[in-house]
């Protein structure tokens, strides 16, 4: 078998970083050169191995301008054997001095799928052998279009007055579910969502919605507007509220 060539991309190459074809063209994912013109994306923190001038394997590590973290993997793609991506991975990890967070995207119902468990089980197998261990997995849920099940007429909703009212809500949220970026939003900024979520969700007050029963706050929810992809991100019961259950749907993802 041909020898692997494995190295990071120079300035210039990301013609050859995208000569892979994309194993998984159903997923959201900013192209390369885009991440590049962004600054998220650098040759340096991006790794490919080839054989016989062929890319069988690329990794990119991204890290957003101004970020007070340490870059994470974002894109991993392999048309090789397992071992072959976790040598792929050992070399980067050498040289951005140690494993960091590998946030791996899956489509929808990805164990159900043969199609797409064909694509991940070598990639994921090569993560395991270079060190990774599986963390967790967070669902992305989305609305698909049958209607939405009726409001209780329980509770009311109503947007935000102002920054200092959602501040005072969160202050008294014991334990917030915080729904995306958690991760992201502290590598970023250096932000605890559950503590600081405008910190990081910087769309308008209005965006916010306060739970009523009965004309008495109960909850906040708040969506990820410019953070992420638009969904739900924060959402949380005052800690003398009991049983909200039915939210108002200002997003999917």
């Amino acid at each position: 078998m041909t020898d692997l060539v494995i190295r990071p991309l120079v300035a210039g190459e990301e013609n050859l970083f995208e000569s892979m074809p994309d194993p998984l063209p159903q997923l959201r994912q900013v192209g390369y050169a885009d991440g590049l013109a962004g600054g998220g994306y650098r040759p340096e923190n991006t790794w490919i191995a080839l054989r016989a001038g062929r890319v069988v394997g690329r990794a990119a590590w991204v890290l957003p301008p101004g970020a007070v973290g340490a870059p994470w993997l974002e894109r991993f793609d392999l048309a090789a054997e397992p071992e072959a991506g976790a040598a792929l991975l050992r070399a980067a990890h050498q040289a951005l001095g140690g494993p960091t967070r590998y946030y791996a995207a899956m489509p929808a119902h990805w164990r159900r799928r043969p199609e797409v468990l064909a694509v991940v089980r070598a990639p994921m197998a090569a993560a395991r052998l270079a060190g990774l261990v599986e963390r967790g997995e967070r669902l992305r849920c989305s609305w698909t279009g049958t209607p939405l099940p009726a409001a209780s007429g329980r509770y009311t909703f109503r947007p935000a007055a102002d920054v200092a009212e959602i501040n005072a809500m969160v202050a008294r949220i014991a334990e917030p579910d915080v729904l995306t970026g958690v991760e992201v939003a502290r590598a970023v900024g250096g932000v605890d969502l559950a503590t600081d979520p405008l910190a990081w969700l910087t769309g308008p007050a209005g965006d916010w919605r306060i739970a009523l029963d009965a004309g008495r706050p109960v909850g906040l929810v708040g969506t990820a507007g410019q953070a992420c992809y638009p969904l739900i991100a924060y959402l949380g019961l005052l800690d003398q509220a009991s049983g909200v259950s039915c939210w108002p749907r200002r997003s999917g993802c």
